[in-house]
């Protein structure tokens, strides 16, 4: 068991954009709103920018800007939210990261504290995702909201001891720039791109891209920060400067600097190239143990979960500003404001069945085919996938 946890928190490293936000696109069950995956699965702090460090129109203030960055910078910490509803025999455990994929749950969130949900839940948000890949090894969750490259990476060390319920979240990342030429893809040749997670699934992404766009190795520089706060830095000093950012970072850099906005989104430039494919660029997915769905009572409860979670992803994006007033609440983002502009932008969803394999599927693909070790050295087989008979 230690063995597999060191392994896992190697292996976090890649799950830093999850913790993104940008709007969702393509059918779903329940869907974000008009299209553009660390508020951190990467929201603040990993969910945004690869896995586990969050980030994404615009926060007014100086002082919002701080507060949020300060805010998805803190250290991996455990946040317990333990909110059960009485009269549901089963109480599933649920984690998730600080970030987007915990803003699709905050409605639900709220109900179960007030009694009102369907389930009985305890809820545990975490800052890291190898901490919350490390509650998932030792059995401390059920269910878990993780990035959709290390639920791969789970399936294989866990000896298929996991399966995908549904995707949460797509993509997160955009590139931002104030330079009025940057229209597509193409228009990067040349340029200087800032971002963080050399090796991490964004960066595999965004390289995909630029190749699915005839552009080669030393066509586009890649300048690597350490985080997004320092990616957000240059391009608030150097007026020309443009950045891959996942949300809600890049809102907070907007907030740097009014002349800066997003060019590309790289869920869009994804569907452009892979729209024959079926694979969608994908952030986060809810995973659960196998031992839970074979128990018939935990089960039925897994299955209350899912519906639940479904209402409470399409309250985030039909009632924004009551949901941002929840994220605030919950201290996924600090300011409500704040989160009210991210929220748009962070592909809330939440799509099961073949679907859901589809578009998991087909992004598994391009990160193995870019390096194996992303998906954990092999693609999962159809057990990955939880499809309802």
């Amino acid at each position: 068991m230690r063995k597999a946890l060191s392994i896992f928190m190697a292996c976090a490293m890649t799950a830093a954009a999850l913790s993104g936000c940008s709007p969702a696109s393509g059918g779903s069950s329940s869907g974000a709103g008009s299209s553009g995956s660390q508020a951190a699965e990467t929201v603040a702090g990993e969910e945004a920018a690869g896995g586990q460090s969050s980030t994404e129109t615009a926060a007014k203030t100086t002082a919002e800007t701080e507060a949020e960055t300060k805010a998805e910078e803190t250290a991996s910490e455990t946040v317990p939210v333990s909110q059960e509803a009485p009269g549901s025999v089963e109480t599933l455990r649920v984690g998730s990261m600080k970030g987007p994929t915990t803003m699709g749950l905050v409605s639900l969130m709220d109900k179960a504290s007030k009694g009102e949900a369907e389930g009985s839940y305890e809820f545990t948000m975490v800052t890291a995702a190898d901490e919350l890949v490390g509650k998932v090894v030792a059995g401390d969750v059920d269910i878990a909201l993780v990035p959709a490259n290390m639920a791969s990476i789970l399936y294989q060390k866990t000896s298929q001891g996991i399966q995908v319920l549904n995707i949460n979240t797509l993509g997160v990342l955009y590139v931002a720039a104030a330079d009025d030429s940057v229209q597509s893809v193409g228009d990067l040749r040349g340029r200087t791109v800032y971002m963080t997670g050399k090796g991490t699934t964004p960066d595999y992404a965004f390289r995909y891209l630029l190749s699915a766009n005839g552009l080669e190795d030393g066509d586009v520089t890649i300048e690597y920060k350490s985080e997004a706060a320092e990616v957000a830095a240059v391009l608030k000093e150097q007026q020309d400067a443009i950045g891959l950012l996942p949300q809600p970072f890049v809102t907070v850099a907007m907030a740097q600097n009014e002349s800066l906005k997003m060019v590309l989104d790289l869920t869009e430039e994804w569907d452009k190239v892979q729209s024959e494919n079926g694979g969608s660029l994908v952030t986060g997915v809810t995973v659960c143990r196998k031992e839970v769905l074979e128990d018939e009572s935990k089960a039925a409860a897994v299955e209350v979960f899912m519906k639940e979670h479904g209402e409470s992803a399409d309250f985030a994006n039909s009632d924004v500003e009551a949901a941002a007033e929840l994220v605030a609440q919950a201290g996924i983002i600090e300011k409500a404001p704040v989160a009210q502009k991210a929220i748009p932008y962070c592909s809330i969803v939440c799509i099961d069945g073949e679907e859901m394999k589809d578009m998991l599927s087909g992004y598994l693909s391009v990160l193995y085919d870019q390096d194996p070790s992303s998906v954990g050295g092999q693609l999962p087989d159809d057990g990955f996938y939880f499809l309802r008979q």
